[in-house]
């Protein structure tokens, strides 16, 4: 945002806010704000309306049993009796905004996200994030008994949310329950190409999974490194002395995500399968995405906050607990990477930004490590 002046306000935020002090069933009056959306209509801020009109501008919104009711110009509405009222004179009103990449209370590398489903979501809530997607991680492969187990540790949600669901294997089940669920209304499923030895899975699984998306109308989602060449780079790393923090982003470089985000593509189109490469950090990656969309492909880039925000140098620091904080697969890249990357964004190169939030603390980093006693243990 270019202009300075003001705060921002989210609708969202100020509903919750509301709701401490009067039922859901009370009115709420927003009056004054300066509203920000993606387009001139307000179709996608305001869904209950059928002729909604411009929507930027200084504005007042009516909210009624939790939907927006009412988007005028100042002076055309008053607030009802009893109405909740926020001046929001001065500041920016947007939509609540959408993570749609998160890893709450996520069992990976001996540890477990520390970032449960209420901690979580309450700190999204206060940065004006409303509602967000995770990633529901299959139990011993079997992704029916991943979901009730997420399901359980989402009874503590205090936010909407929805799921997405990991693939890491594949067997003659597998399709069936893609299909079961489906039907519970998760529609998008996570292959990885990396994690030799955990979550990867084989071209030839990959294959089959997108082939069961295509055919049952889902939507593939790729994490997008090359396993087997990242193996090969972690030894390298091991063999020349460097095992700290610093030796994951050297094993895993930018040309190794823009293999496998290539290759994913292709793949796809082979099976004709809707693509959602997820996390992109680098150029090359952001360039397969690119050009693939240029074809007529169906594929969606999505960024993360970290890859327009921050650069590799943190990973050298000297003092393990910073270093280890910036460890992430794919690795945060340089300086040249993330400017590129987020003009991407900014451009329609890439569609989507998240998060990707998985949180593991220091403690948990130098638990992860110490069995290797290397970088390669680092939860993330």
């Amino acid at each position: 945002m270019s202009r300075s002046t003001g705060f921002l306000l989210l609708v969202g935020i100020a509903c919750a806010h509301a709701a401490i002090h009067h039922s859901h069933d009370n009115d709420l009056f927003i009056k004054g704000g300066t509203t920000v959306s993606t387009s001139d209509e307000c179709i996608s801020l305001l869904p209950s309306l059928e002729q909604a009109g411009h929507c930027e501008g200084v504005r007042d919104i009516l909210i009624q049993g939790g939907k927006i009711t009412k988007f005028e110009k100042p002076g055309v509405i008053e607030a009802p009796e009893g109405a909740y009222v926020i001046d929001a004179s001065g500041k920016y009103v947007f939509p609540g905004g959408i993570d749609p990449h998160t890893h709450l209370e996520m069992p990976f590398m001996g540890q477990q996200a520390c970032d449960d489903f209420q901690s979580g979501q309450e700190a999204a809530l206060a940065g004006g994030t409303t509602f967000h997607i995770d990633f529901a991680l299959p139990v011993n492969g079997d992704i029916l008994a991943g979901h009730e187990m997420y399901k359980e540790k989402a009874a503590k949600s205090v936010m909407d949310y929805g799921f997405h669901m990991a693939i890491t294997t594949w067997n003659d089940k597998m399709g069936a329950d893609m299909k079961t669920l489906a039907d519970r209304g998760i529609n998008s499923f996570k292959f990885f190409l990396a994690y030799k030895g955990a979550l990867m899975v084989t071209d030839e699984q990959f294959i089959a999974g997108m082939q069961v998306c295509k055919d049952e109308g889902l939507v593939a989602m790729v994490h997008a490194e090359n396993g087997d060449a990242v193996a090969v780079g972690q030894k390298r790393m091991i063999d020349a002395g460097i095992t700290g923090p610093e030796g994951h982003p050297l094993s895993r470089p930018a040309i190794l995500e823009g293999e496998a985000t290539g290759r994913a593509i292709r793949l796809a189109n082979f099976t004709g399968a809707p693509l959602y490469v997820v996390h992109v950090m680098s150029i090359d990656a952001m360039e397969e995405v690119e050009r693939a969309r240029e074809r007529g492909m169906n594929v969606i880039g999505e960024t993360v906050a970290s890859a327009i925000t921050q650069e590799e140098s943190k990973v050298w620091d000297p003092d393990f607990k910073i270093a280890a904080q910036y460890v992430m697969s794919p690795p945060i890249r340089s300086a040249e990477h993330r400017d590129k990357v987020k003009a991407g964004l900014a451009t329609g190169k890439l569609q989507l930004i998240a998060t990707d939030h998985a949180v593991f603390n220091s403690t948990q980093k130098e638990a992860g490590e110490a069995p290797k006693g290397d970088f390669r243990g680092l939860p993330h």
